[in-house]
């Protein structure tokens, strides 16, 4: 196959490394050539252009056979947001339309999700997101199932919970530097994914994936803060972290949820396995990682 990943970052390299590596020619679209180096290494061949221009995307080749949309924002706010991801998606969805690709993937976040009751969620939940941010991914989300309904576009949804993996991990950083806070009880769910799985979700859906449909990329076990840093407590021989007051305001600004995410569909529909199912299996590798990374070389 001819594989177009947009945004070859932390999920975007690995994921065209393992397409490369599965026997696809694979183009990696960043905006700078800065990267062009680990890039090729990967076998992977560079491409640059804005997605936010439409007009830069005029130059690229066509015909991809596969389009993974993963760029990420690494923040911002909603404007940037409507900038990257909504126009970014309309830009790709008229720039493909002459000769579209047999299937399209793009990478959302649970964040759509904004149920606030420990309730489980499915595709079919309501989407109702508080934060800004999440308001616009739901709008791209939109704009491409109704390319897929109305023009026919194979666009397929990704729904990614948190991802963690080498070097990154919110709540997994905070608390190895001792500026973890527990919320409350540590009552609310955290819904996570490792990269690696992640990687595997998107090749599946590349694959098996339905046009028109939404799966939830997210690993087999919901947990709670507090689980989650009990474990990483017992881990590493730490204390809990201290406990923080919940400010309802900060948190309905920055559209914090509690929901347990289903990935039932996901694992029925493409069948797809998990390399880390819960967050213990994920964070154990991490934690023999960096152990190995402290050990002097020689």
């Amino acid at each position: 196959m001819r594989v177009l990943i947009v945004g070859c970052g932390y999920v975007g390299l690995p994921l065209g490394a393992e397409l490369v590596r599965q026997g696809n020619q694979v183009f990696g679209l960043r905006r700078s050539t800065a990267g062009d180096v680990e890039l090729k290494v990967a076998g992977i061949t560079p491409l640059h252009a804005d997605i936010t221009a439409g007009e830069s995307l005029a130059s690229l080749p066509h015909d991809f056979d596969w389009v993974v949309n993963c760029a990420a924002s690494g923040g911002g706010s909603a404007d940037d947001y409507r900038r990257l991801y909504l126009q970014g998606a309309r830009n790709l969805i008229e720039w493909l339309f002459a000769s579209p690709p047999k299937k399209f993937v793009y990478t959302s976040s649970t964040s759509v999700y904004g149920q606030n009751d420990g309730s489980l969620v499915k595709e079919n939940s309501p989407a109702e997101p508080q934060a800004d941010t999440a308001k616009v991914l739901l709008e791209t989300e939109k704009a491409l199932l109704d390319a897929a309904l109305q023009k026919k576009f194979p666009a397929v949804i990704l729904r990614v919970a948190g991802i963690y993996g080498p070097d990154r991990g919110h709540w997994f950083k905070q608390f190895l530097e001792d500026e973890a806070r527990l919320d409350g009880k540590g009552e609310r769910i955290l819904n996570m994914i490792h990269r690696d799985d992640l990687v595997g979700v998107i090749i599946a859906a590349l694959k098996s994936g339905r046009p028109g449909e939404i799966y939830n990329a997210v690993d087999d076990e919901p947990v709670s803060q507090l689980k989650f840093f009990e474990w990483l407590a017992a881990s590493l021989d730490k204390p809990l972290p201290p406990t923080a007051l919940e400010d309802a305001e900060v948190n309905r600004k920055r559209g914090v949820t509690n929901k347990k995410v289903s990935n039932r569909r996901l694992k029925m529909e493409l069948g797809y396995q998990f390399k880390h199912p819960t967050f213990r299996q994920g964070y154990t590798a991490e934690l023999i990682r960096l152990d190995r990374a402290d050990l002097p070389s020689g």
